[in-house]
């Protein structure tokens, strides 16, 4: 077949696909968005094309713009092959398996009854390595040889990390592998030595003395590494791609420093240095972060000359813990598969994907088979693994890619200057730099500009707790605070449960009128598992009969349209506040009110829109409804 113009492919029956259709232009394509945007916009208010599609630009939470239409003037030159320079496109080259990636399990329940038999049942049912989290609330380092008794060391990969004592649970690791008596050579073990961010976690300061010395105890082991870089760290605690991305690298330039300093070569300092980081639900941003990763550390790699072919960043990519919810749980289920997909596409050597209800407690076999399968549905049955780099070539990922790349060397030069990675943290800049994405992020998650299904939009109220297992109490750690994004929300939640707090919902005119309104305003309210009990139509009598029979709550909010606004907002209000109600609020604006909007507002105590501080405005109304925090 050839190409006989831009989107017109012609097959060997004469069919030309798109033949029939001119390929348009930047000009045509924004006056189209221009003509929707227009819509009820007065004359002397129209928008330009160049303003329509301004008005569809979105910027991160990192400053990066996301245009809304790419073109081919966003090409990017010098991308190379999989597994070559400069290992954008990836380090490793999938050659059509199903093992497209490796399937990693976390493991950290203490029962080490329910540990041992967890860990058969993920090696037989898909996962093909382990990850085993050794601290005081999770895994106990003495009972690691009676976890891993019945798993076959020369076949499966095992990684264990610790936010306590990284060294106490390497030397347990190391420890089995040398009382198993196998092949040294067909062991693959990673001992997830990252001092800098364990000091990060616990306000400590980072001891690289010894990581030469653990890095030797794996010579003789091609298959093994000695160091993770961390990157989820940075990420649980606020970090967002451009810092996640930044101070990976400046952590691993760091731990290269030091292993030179301890006698290895740079070759020998690149091959014991994986890099584990996050999967969001930003797909793209993911896909791009992945790919920039690599393309950075390669450029390290160059200038420190660092053999060609042992420039390329492996990396373990972990479902994201910071967006984990705890109410609606099941719709981590969708977040932990949205999240795999951009990890495989973006080229991740490993995944992780963490159980759903990971926010109530410890996972149930039923919550781990759901984690694996995620992997394993992907993988196999949507052969996503089976291509390399698909996402290599689209404008807007090799786009993305360079600008995340840029912002992230920029940042990467600022910690440099400041005196590396360890210099930076002692210093402040990293809580100082985290102050400002996170500032940010709550203003967005707080308007609900970046939402959160199942919490913060389309609540359901009446969920039941999932299953888990008790998670012990972990210890304190004085350092960066790890949060998850939905924890403000669950807080209004909280302060709700157990009480029959409601918003009574006063529903003006017919249901064309009020219907949108009544169900912004009920999604609205029951994100801090509110009862909004409502009326509808009627007159200012009708309306407070059905508050009084509702109990009479303390808040009552009017729904409806402009037009019947401007007829019965007001004595509607009058007559709720005279029955006894304490706040009345309106959705939509007062302006709605026309001439007696000037009245209404010692009348109508605020509103609620599209764009409103949905958190602010909720502990509020919980304060007046007299629920304590």
């Amino acid at each position: 077949m050839t190409t006989t113009q831009p989107g017109a492919i012609e097959g060997g029956g004469g069919l030309t696909l798109a033949g029939d259709f001119d390929s348009p232009s930047m000009d045509q394509w924004q006056a189209a968005v221009a003509k929707v945007l227009n819509r009820g916009r007065p004359e002397d208010k129209q928008l330009s094309g160049e303003q329509s599609v301004a008005r569809l630009r979105t910027t991160t939470v990192d400053g990066i713009e996301i245009e809304p239409v790419y073109t081919l003037d966003d090409a990017v030159e010098g991308l190379g092959a999989p597994g070559t320079m400069p290992f954008t496109r990836g380090t490793t080259v999938r050659n059509g398996d199903m093992d497209a990636w490796d399937v990693r399990a976390l493991h950290e329940d203490p029962d080490t009854t329910f540990t041992r038999e967890a860990i058969l049942t993920d090696l037989e049912r898909g996962a093909t390595s382990l990850w085993l989290r050794l601290d005081p609330d999770a895994i106990k380092a003495d009972d690691l040889v009676n976890n891993l008794k019945d798993v076959l060391l020369d076949l499966v990969k095992v990684e264990v990390s610790s936010r306590t004592d990284q060294f106490a649970a390497a030397d347990a690791l190391l420890g089995l592998y040398e009382g198993s008596g196998k092949d040294k050579s067909e062991l693959s073990l990673n001992l997830g030595l990252d001092p800098i961010g364990l000091a990060a976690l616990n306000g400590s300061q980072p001891d690289l003395s010894g990581l030469a010395d653990y890095a030797k105890k794996l010579d003789g082991m091609p298959k093994s590494r000695a160091i993770v870089v961390d990157a989820t760290v940075w990420h649980n605690a606020g970090a967002g791609d451009v810092h996640e991305m930044a101070w990976a690298l400046a952590t691993g330039v760091e731990y290269v420093r030091a292993l030179v300093d301890q006698g290895l070569s740079v070759d020998e300092a690149f091959e014991t240095i994986n890099f584990r980081v996050s999967a969001t639900t930003d797909q793209f941003a993911t896909i791009a972060r992945l790919r920039a990763l690599r393309t950075c550390w390669a450029r390290i790699g160059e200038v420190l000359e660092v053999s060609a072919d042992k420039r390329g960043a492996r990396q373990h990519a972990v479902t994201s813990w910071r967006e984990i919810t705890r109410d609606d749980p099941y719709v981590n289920v969708l977040r932990g598969t949205i999240e795999t997909f951009g990890a495989a596409i973006g080229g991740a050597e490993a995944i992780t994907v963490l159980p759903f209800n990971t926010a109530w407690g410890l996972p149930t076999a039923f919550a781990r088979r759901i984690a694996r399968n995620t992997q394993i549905v992907l993988a196999e049955e949507s052969n996503i693994g089976r291509v390399n780099d698909p996402a290599g070539g689209s404008w807007y990922v090799e786009s993305l890619t360079q600008k995340l790349a840029e912002a992230a060397w920029t940042e990467f030069q600022a910690v440099e200057a400041a005196g590396g990675m360890v210099a930076a943290l002692a210093a402040g800049r990293v809580p100082s730099e985290l102050e400002k994405v996170v500032g940010e992020r709550a203003k967005r998650l707080a308007t609900r500009k970046q939402p959160i299904t199942g919490v913060s939009e389309f609540p359901k109220i009446d969920e039941t707790a999932p299953e888990v297992r008790t998670r012990p109490e972990a210890p304190a750690h004085a350092g960066l605070a790890m949060h998850r994004d939905s924890e403000v929300f669950e807080a209004l939640r909280d302060r709700v449960a157990g009480s029959d707090a409601k918003v009574f919902l006063a529903c003006l005119g017919a249901r064309r009128d009020f219907g949108g309104r009544e169900g912004f305003a009920s999604n609205f309210f029951q994100v801090a598992g509110l009862q909004t009990p409502s009326s509808e139509g009627g007159e200012a009598a009708d309306v407070v009969k059905a508050w009084q029979d509702a109990g009479s709550p303390k808040v009552a909010c009017l729904c409806s349209s402009a037009r019947v606004y401007a007829e019965q907002a007001l004595p509607v209000a009058k007559a709720l506040k005279e029955a006894g109600a304490e706040k009345v609020m309106l959705a939509g604006s007062l302006k709605e009110l026309g001439e007696s909007a000037a009245e209404a507002e010692s009348v109508i105590s605020g509103t609620i829109a599209l764009g409103a501080d949905a958190v602010t405005v909720l502990n509020e109304t919980l304060d007046t409804l007299g629920v304590a925090k």
